[in-house]
Parts: C-alpha cells; structure tokens; sequence
C-alpha cells in the first residue's frame, strides 16, 4: 500500500517540479535578456560577451542601414570585425533582409559566411522562423539587430525574441520615412562618423 502511494505521489509531484523549474528557467532567461540595450548607435558598439552572458547564441541581423547603406556610400564601422569576433565565439548568424535587389544580398552573404533570406517581409514571422531552424536555435536564443523599428523590432517582439535597435545608417530617405523615419528610427549620431564604401573593394556583379 504504501509502494503504492510513493508512486502515485511522484506522478504527481515531479512532472509538476518538472514543469515549474522550466518555467523558471524561461522566466529567467527572459529576465537575462531585458538586460540586453534596447538601442546603441552601431553593431560594433554591442559587447558580444553580455549577449552570451544572457544565453544569446544567434543573431539574426538586418543588411541595409545596419551593416551597408542602402545607397551602397557607407559601412557600419567595424561591422566586420565584430561579426567575426562574435562567430569565433560560437555566436551563429543569419541574413534577413527586405531588399529586393538580391546581387546586394547574395555578394553580403557570400562576403560575410553569413546565410541570407530576401526578400524576408518583416515583421512578418515566416522568415525569423526560417532563421532561427536553419540555427537550430529557440527564440530565447536569439537576438534580432536592425535598424527598423516597424520590421526588425516588431518582428522579433512577434516571434518572442530580444532585439537591439542600431542607429540607420545615413542614407536618402523614402517618402514614408520623411514623414514617420523618427518614429520607427534611429538618426546616426552627428559624432559618430560611418565609414565610406570604397567601391574599388567590393563587387555586386550585375544590378
């Protein structure tokens, strides 16, 4: 009788134990993430060790005005440097981008070792999904950088995924952005100077 009740009671004790400390750790992990900056000027700017700190081990990153403007005249400073900083520290990455000229996104690809989606039509989920399987990474895992609040941001608030908002690269702006850019951006700061795109360095083949 009593064999009986001890197995009783640990059918009910321990998938509720177990259920609460994953819970915990979810509640944790997210709590960790929080500590990450909600915006910084570039992605150099980013400590790679606070984001394996939090348990970050993915990066799905925005292409124009996060590492090369769109109009293809400056780069991230150090952008290059600080993505292969982060992979030689076991951090993986990924390419979404909702460009439609796809030479600029497969030379970045190829150029960077970094896999890539276009167009991604963020925020829509589908695409960090695909991301984040081709990782093999849980959203708790993954931190989603862009410029964009109204694409990068929002769509990782709607795959559940932290995200850090960098400063847009200085670039001729769009008709919606004349009107909503300073909601949904970041200006680049006047004291922090992009580097220029040297167009003798790099090759997007034909437009």
């Amino acid at each position: 009788m009593l064999n009986l009740l001890a197995i009783v009671l640990k059918k009910l004790v321990f998938p509720t134990a177990r259920c609460f400390l994953k819970q915990s750790s979810t509640v944790i992990a997210t709590l960790k993430a929080n500590e990450l900056p909600a915006q910084v000027d570039i992605l150099a700017s980013i400590d790679i060790n606070q984001l394996l700190s939090v348990g970050i081990r993915g990066v799905i990153l925005d292409l124009d005005n996060t590492i090369v403007s769109e109009d293809d005249r400056y780069l991230s400073p150090y952008a290059e440097a600080w993505i292969g900083q982060a992979k030689d520290l076991g951090i993986k990455f990924f390419f979404l981008s909702n460009g439609k000229r796809h030479h600029r996104v497969e030379y970045w690809s190829s150029y960077l070792d970094i896999p890539a989606s276009s167009p991604a039509k963020k925020p829509f989920p589908r695409a960090f999904r695909k991301a984040m399987r081709y990782m093999q990474l849980s959203p708790r895992e993954v931190v989603i950088i862009g410029d964009s609040r109204h694409t990068d941001i929002l769509g990782a608030w709607l795959v559940s995924c932290s995200s850090i908002q960098v400063a847009s690269l200085p670039h001729p702006p769009r008709w919606w952005e004349r009107l909503l850019g300073k909601y949904v951006q970041k200006p680049y700061p006047s004291d922090q100077k992009p580097w220029a795109f040297q167009p003798s360095s790099y090759h997007y083949g034909n437009p």
